[in-house]
């Protein structure tokens, strides 16, 4: 869609937003126990605990924060057309989203210690309700992208192509969008940030095999499936008692498979396509 080799939810702002969501609910769930008169605490603890109506609103609210964010970084952007004015707009929309998430946590610090696990990515929390949860977006969200496959193919050859093709490239990106932002935002309401895994995923596809679109979306969610399992397994018994969050094992891993990747192909941020 965006023609970049490095896009990814990090660089579309939709994480940073999806977090700040996240953050904003958890800061509201802290004040109405505050005004309540309950223990905030015991409030933030139930937000982890196995409800699905919970687990519904943490999503909602990414699912919110998502949608905004990469709304937000299209219009700084104008479009999609020049690549550095998308990634100056896609930087510049993180790092206020996430000032403003930090802003947040500062104004309800009850809320600091329960946001840090999502800021750290964590699959600690992860319930049962949290795998339904999970499991519903992931079906609709593929389903979705195997509708919109061809459009991929066809917006891969170049916008003014797509156009001759007939392809309603105005519609696909709105639909494309929606997909992102509900995609993004379930997962980081349940996890948290977790770096690399959508990023080094389709390049690790792209390295093995060639298919179109409708294939390499399957099989790019299969094999972050996989790397996000074998990373939560790494950080539980790389210093087991003690778990190291799993956000940071994937960004070593896959931070340390783009730059040799990037060494292997001459630097040249093409050769990453």
């Amino acid at each position: 869609m965006f023609r970049n080799p490095l896009a990814d939810p990090y660089l579309l702002g939709s994480a940073a937003g999806a977090s700040l969501g996240v953050a904003l609910a958890l800061a509201a769930v802290g004040g109405a126990a505050t005004l309540a008169g309950a223990s905030v605490p015991a409030a933030m603890q139930s937000l982890f605990s196995n409800n699905l109506a919970v687990r519904l609103g943490l999503t909602g609210a990414a699912f919110a924060g998502a949608v905004l964010a990469v709304l937000l970084t299209l219009t700084l952007a104008r479009g999609v057309q020049q690549t550095l004015r998308l990634l100056l707009a896609g930087v510049i929309v993180g790092v206020v989203l996430g000032a403003m998430t930090s802003l947040v946590l500062l104004f309800s610090p009850d809320s600091l210690q329960a946001m840090q696990a999502f800021l750290l990515g964590s699959t600690g929390f992860v319930g049962w309700s949290a795998c339904a949860v999970m499991g519903a977006v992931w079906l609709l969200c593929m389903l979705a992208a195997g509708a919109l496959a061809r459009g991929l193919d066809g917006l891969s050859l170049g916008e003014s192509t797509a156009h001759t093709l007939g392809l309603p490239v105005a519609m696909l990106r709105t639909a494309m969008v929606a997909v992102l932002a509900l995609a993004t935002g379930t997962a980081v309401a349940q996890t948290g940030l977790i770096a690399f895994i959508g990023l080094a995923a389709p390049h690790l596809v792209r390295a093995a095999v060639h298919v179109p679109h409708g294939r390499l979306l399957l099989l790019a969610s299969l094999t972050g499936a996989v790397l996000l399992a074998t990373a939560d397994l790494l950080a539980r018994g790389l210093m087991a008692p003690q778990e190291l969050p799993v956000g940071l094992i994937t960004a070593v891993l896959g931070g340390g498979y783009l730059l040799w990747l990037m060494h292997r192909r001459g630097g040249a941020m093409g050769g990453l396509q």
